[in-house]
């Protein structure tokens, strides 16, 4: 037993750095109360040397604690895209205007940050419904809190209540599901539910009704519609930079785990897991239906409600529904070139997601709003910050030759590979249809002049290079995307096999 937990510890390194960076940002805000660059810097110190832990694990397939969390490549890949985010919203939030016009709570902020960076990351790995329903637990905790995190504002306090309300309602639901999986099969961990649906002896629509209960979950986390209802009014009301973290990295662990559950729980390896082909599926119901009308669902709700959305929080909400649904076309279509596109689509998603983001906090920041009406004439005040937003918005378009493109065209390609054309032209629709909102932000920037007296747009040296930061990734992935799509397929090639 204790040769088993040492070696479990050393592939646990990453999440007790997460640890101990939790407890030193505590000790920290009491010794050093209201040095907010301090503990600011200890949260990022924790994040960093986590980030560094992960991508120097050694390679190959391990399982920690009896198979509680799996270590292989495809949860050091959203590990990565986890913790980079993780990082570069701590980067937002040292220069926040909003998160500086409040007095107390600094040290709780960094310190909830990263203990959002550990629930996410353990999310990634949970290979056990016990680890993977804990993991989501302190994901959700933590996020409450932090949407709620500037409680002066009374949008706020809204988005908390509605995102505990929505939250405790799913996790509920996941957890009678889960219950009901362990009833039906003895078991927890993933391997030894899939050997115990591949005995068979199963009631199909008992496993329909648990796994069902279970989506509930994971559709919650991925703002995947229709438990989607949260996510605008959290997404408008929380901090930008919180916004920014729980449309990507929370969405990321979200994906991580559904994928995970479904790919180990469900696949039936023998009769086809382990070629380039579609899984065959444990259980006799075709869970990938499901997914599908969720997909569609997502996608075309998404898009067509943003059509109406000002509030550009707002709107970036809906667009994120929607790119979960391109991202469940890949799981949909249940194969290893399925899911590195979903991998693919989540780095480009990370640039091109929070540098729309960070742009819509800085002018937030220096006009006081979040309307459509203050990026009038924007172009011409600041040309650098309404070329850098331009980008963006085309990359989540999905328009060449930018970042964006690549991660649709490998969903695309995974959906004709699975033979699934119907999907494709949908998903190419909604495409179509979400230019038209970011188109409007364009004209306003660009074709709209800015209302007399206005204050000027400048931007500091930091601000310019984290825009950078963001932009040059955005376009040379557009144009050099060959590593990424090896490592992408590398992470997937051998994970989640049962013993």
């Amino acid at each position: 037993m204790l040769p088993h937990i040492l070696e479990s510890t050393k592939l646990f390194y990453p999440e007790l750095a997460l640890s101990a960076a939790f407890c030193a940002v505590v000790l920290a805000d009491l010794v050093f109360r209201g040095n907010r660059t301090l503990t600011s810097l200890v949260g990022m110190a924790g994040v960093l040397v986590a980030l560094y832990l992960v991508a120097t694990q050694a390679p190959g397939e391990h399982s920690a604690f009896s198979d509680m969390l799996a270590v292989d490549g495809f949860s050091r890949f959203f590990k990565i895209v986890i913790l980079a985010s993780t990082f570069i919203v701590q980067l937002f939030s040292v220069q926040s205007a909003e998160l500086k016009s409040r007095s107390m709570g600094t040290g709780e902020y960094s310190a909830l940050l990263t203990a959002l960076a550990l629930g996410m990351s353990l999310m990634a790995g949970a290979s056990n419904m016990l680890m993977m329903y804990l993991a989501l637990e302190l994901t959700s905790l933590t996020s409450y809190l932090l949407a709620g995190y500037t409680r002066e504002a009374e949008d706020s306090a809204e988005a908390a209540l509605k995102y505990v309300i929505y939250g405790a309602v799913a996790s509920g639901m996941m957890l009678y599901g889960i219950s009901i999986v362990y009833g039906l099969t003895g078991a927890l961990d993933f391997y030894s539910v899939n050997l115990a649906l591949g005995a068979g002896d199963i009631n199909l629509w008992t496993l329909v009704l648990a796994g069902v209960l279970i989506m509930v979950g994971f559709g919650y986390k991925i703002s995947a519609v229709p438990f989607h209802f949260w996510t605008p009014d959290v997404y408008e009301g929380a901090p930008v930079t919180i916004t920014a973290l729980l449309s990507v990295a929370s969405k990321a662990a979200g994906f991580a785990m559904m994928i995970r559950f479904f790919r180990v729980t469900f696949a039936d390896l023998v009769m086809g897991g382990q070629g380039m082909g579609g899984w065959a599926i444990l259980g006799g119901f075709q869970w990938t239906q499901l997914l599908a009308v969720m997909a569609v669902l997502s996608m075309t709700v998404g898009n067509l409600v943003a059509l109406w959305q000002n509030n550009l929080k707002r709107l970036l909400a809906y667009s994120s529904i929607a790119h979960a649904g391109y991202m469940l076309l890949g799981v949909v279509a249940l194969s290893p070139e399925g899911i590195s596109a979903v991998l693919i689509y989540f780095v480009v998603y990370l640039f091109m997601n929070l540098g729309a983001f960070y742009i819509v906090m800085l002018v937030a920041d220096k006009t006081g709003s979040e309307d459509m009406t203050a990026y009038a004439g924007l172009g011409k005040k600041s040309p650098f910050i309404g070329v850098a937003m331009t980008v963006f918005l085309l990359s989540l378009t999905g328009l060449p030759p930018t970042a964006g493109f690549i991660g649709k065209l490998y969903i695309f390609s995974a959906l004709i590979g699975a033979k699934m054309i119907g999907l494709v032209v949908i998903a190419a629709l909604n495409s179509v249809l979400s230019l038209y909102y970011y188109v409007r932000v364009l004209k306003s920037m660009f074709f709209k002049d800015a209302e007399p007296g206005g204050a000027a747009f400048g931007i500091s040296a930091a601000e310019a290079a984290l825009v950078l930061l963001l932009l040059i990734p955005t376009l040379l992935l557009g144009l050099y995307f060959g590593p990424l799509v090896e490592y992408a397929q590398a992470s997937v090639s051998m994970f989640g096999i049962p013993r």
